[in-house]
């Protein structure tokens, strides 16, 4: 083998080595590209998951619960320890886990039978009890926690919130049959229904003594006019501003702001008069009503605005399918538990409107309560006390929740509503996904409105018109606006663009009609010059023509906007639009987001494009024009054709892009998440709701896990357009690839 053959092998060598080394190079950096997908998508999987698996309760301990019938229970934070009020005047203290659960730790008595008792909210635990005669006392039982050698000591005891002495509530000679009770720091209100039928109120105001610090209580009783109504349970509202008393089927509501002046402001039919209510209870925060029936059904009701005011509206229904004997709700989330009158008993979410578990007790249900962190639920039958743990982490989440209309606590209809967090402990997550996937698609729609015309038609002309030399510079400089960061973008139109915008909206709009119109003006005049003339402009340096026409358009609209604002708007083009428009309108918009982020689109559809256009081959354009068709022919018929697969492919990464999106719609919106496609309002978009929200989402939580579900479904949408542009890709590349 000569010397030379054996360098042309050595070198065939060294090209097969190389080549190999290219081909595995690149297959793994693909393979690493899919596995790092993978790893995500099954990472926000792991997290999501937790969010839809339901509720579990499961049986810790039962015991034999002690004389008399059960009228209250209660735990501490812990679930150590329990209490029972039972209707011979007994407080029992007890333990809750181990081998002493069920064991007597302490116990009060009351000074007699127990003839009716009332129980404030869940998270207060006190209770107005009356022991015969005309009077109640306040009592509440207590947990005090203490360090010391041992470790942490729970301490039980009964405290007095208004004092031990007892309150009057009926004039005298009279017997309590039923009481409603509710209290604060500053007042309390007592409802007393005597043996003959009539409704008094009580109301104690707080004066604190400025010598002793001590609080001084001042009453005050009044006769409450029930027109001849049969009551048998009373509530007072927390904000002791409204009571509620039960009347069969009926809930009749009493305004007591002026307690001298109370008055009757609604009388609401529960029920039918043959399906009486028999369980009341209020959810956290008392702004819901809970009615079971007889029937097994348990209707929510909470007060909404209209026409005539605030007033009770029936929200939803839950289904029990026994009679409901009581009903308890969560210390600070919008949950329930309901009791049947055949042992079952169901946890049931208001907002998420689903049933989250049940069981069945081996007697009738009785009295039952949460525990303070919803982690445990206290319930007695006719023989026994049960003690359940409960695994109940995310029940405000479900289908509905995040993708349907809800009817929220204080709004006016059911509506898709994202309100995360709150500075009230009984706050109601509002958790829809809804209005952020709509933000989302609005901010690509009207980026993409803006850019893909612009970029098309850019990368067109770039590719097939202009000439070698000027096509070197443009195509340069519109990429590397690719690299502008799209913090300052969005740094940008937020504090310089968007305010510029509202200034001159005239001018705005009237820019978007006036330059197409000036550009086919300028291409009119154009064709009507003299030849000469238009020969002295070299072929594919025509654009350069356009441009001090459309600076001149520009200036000159912009410096009329106020001219064109008072003409046309009355001198107000804000109002106008509010006004008689009827279009609301914000200074960080749709607008200003199409216009940033269709800037920031731009360069990547226009290099995609372009270089689409651009890879045509020249004998398909030569053949096209030596067969006599003219170049705007061979454009239509012959090149947009055979790259249309490249074309589409821009479009649709400059679609994914517009979608995820961050910065941009991050700065230049309100981030308001609302649903309406008014171009002057804003909207809040998946990406940026997870930047704003992150950082302050408690790790675990329903929150967190929602947010980390809004990157899956961002994930989604990036896959099926993705999929969906791939597909259509292939489909054009095997239809014009025979051109």
């Amino acid at each position: 083998m000569s010397q030379a053959q054996s360098v042309h092998l050595s070198a065939n060598r060294r090209r097969l080595i190389k080549d190999r080394l290219a081909k595995y190079g690149v297959t793994l950096g693909g393979v690493m590209v899919l596995v790092a997908l993978l790893l995500i998508f099954f990472y926000l999987l792991y997290v999501i998951l937790p969010l839809f698996k339901g509720a579990e309760i499961t049986q810790d301990a039962s015991w034999q619960q002690g004389a008399g019938r059960t009228l209250a229970l209660g735990l501490d934070e812990q679930n150590s320890l329990g209490y029972r009020i039972s209707d011979t005047g007994e407080v029992d203290f007890f333990a809750v886990k181990g081998a002493e659960a069920g064991k007597t730790l302490k116990a009060f008595n009351l000074g007699g039978r127990v003839s009716a008792i009332a129980a404030t909210l869940p998270v207060q635990q006190s209770y107005a009890v009356a022991t015969g005669g005309n009077s109640v006392m306040v009592i509440k039982p207590s947990f005090n926690v203490s360090y010391g050698d041992k470790g942490r000591q729970t301490t039980p005891a009964l405290a007095y919130p208004l004092g031990e002495d007892a309150i009057e509530v009926l004039p005298a000679g009279r017997t309590i049959k039923a009481l409603g009770f509710e209290y604060r720091s500053d007042g309390a209100v007592i409802l007393a229904l005597g043996d003959t039928g009539r409704l008094w109120l009580t109301r104690l105001s707080a004066e604190e003594n400025f010598l002793t610090g001590e609080k001084e209580w001042q009453q005050s009783r009044l006769e409450l006019a029930t027109d001849g109504r049969v009551l048998s349970a009373l509530r007072v509202n927390p904000n002791l501003r409204q009571i509620y008393a039960l009347a069969g089927s009926q809930l009749v509501v009493y305004d007591i702001r002026d307690p001298e002046h109370a008055s009757l402001t609604q009388v609401l039919d529960l029920a039918d008069a043959k399906n009486p209510v028999t369980a009341l209870a209020f959810l956290s925060g008392a702004n819901s009503i809970l009615a079971g029936t007889r029937n097994g059904t348990i209707s929510q009701w909470f007060e909404v605005v209209g026409s005539n005011g605030r007033h009770f509206a029936h929200i939803r229904d839950f289904k029990l399918g026994q009679p409901v004997v009581a009903l308890a709700g969560e210390f600070n989330r919008k949950g329930f538990v309901a009791a049947g009158s055949q042992g079952k008993v169901a946890l049931f979410h208001a907002t998420s409107e689903v049933e989250l578990a049940d069981l069945t007790l081996p007697g009738a249900a009785g009295d039952l309560a949460y525990a303070p962190r919803a982690n445990g639920l206290l319930v007695s039958d006719d023989k026994k006390l049960h003690f359940f743990k409960v695994d109940n982490q995310h029940p405000e989440v479900s289908f509905k929740a995040l993708w349907q209309k809800v009817w929220y606590e204080g709004y006016q209809a059911p509506d898709y509503v994202w309100q995360s967090t709150s500075g009230s402990d009984d706050f109601e997550p509002k958790l829809s996904l809804a209005p952020l996937a709509f933000g989302t698609i609005k901010a690509a729609f009207y980026a993409m409105l803006f850019a893909t015309p612009l970029a098309l038609a850019g990368a067109i002309y770039t590719a097939y018109f202009m000439s070698g030399g000027m096509r070197r510079f443009i195509k340069p400089t519109v990429e590397i606006m690719e690299a502008l960061p799209t913090v300052i973008l969005g740094f940008l139109a937020g504090l310089w663009l968007a305010p510029l915008v509202e200034e001159h909206l005239p001018g705005i709009v009237a820019l978007l009609i006036m330059l197409p119109l000036t550009m086919l003006l300028v291409a009119v005049l154009w064709q009507r010059l003299p030849k000469k003339l238009r020969h002295k402009v070299p072929e594919g340096w025509h654009a350069l023509v356009l441009v001090p026409p459309l600076v001149l358009v520009g200036y000159s609209t912009m410096a009329l906007s106020p001219v064109l604002e008072h003409w046309l708007f009355g001198g107000d083009t804000r109002l106008y639009l509010t006004n008689v428009l009827g279009m609301d309108f914000d200074q960080r918009n749709a607008l200003v987001v199409g216009i940033a982020m269709g800037f920031a689109v731009i360069p990547t559809i226009f290099t995609i494009a372009e270089d689409a256009v651009f890879s045509v081959p020249k004998h398909l354009t030569q053949g096209s024009l030596a067969l006599g068709a003219t170049p705007w022919q061979t454009l239509t018929r012959v090149v947009l054709l055979t790259a249309s697969p490249g074309i589409f492919s821009a479009v649709m990464m400059g679609l994914g892009r517009a979608v995820g999106e961050t910065m941009i719609v991050l700065m230049a919106t309100g981030n308001t998440p609302v649903m309406d496609w008014n171009i002057f309002e804003g909207m809040r978009t998946l990406s940026a709701n997870i930047a704003v929200e992150m950082g302050e989402s408690e790790v675990g939580s329903s929150h967190y896990r929602v947010l980390f579900l809004a990157a899956f479904v961002l994930f989604i949408f990036t896959f099926l357009f993705n999929t969906v542009a791939e597909f259509i890709r292939q489909r054009l590349r095997e239809r014009y690839s025979s051109l």
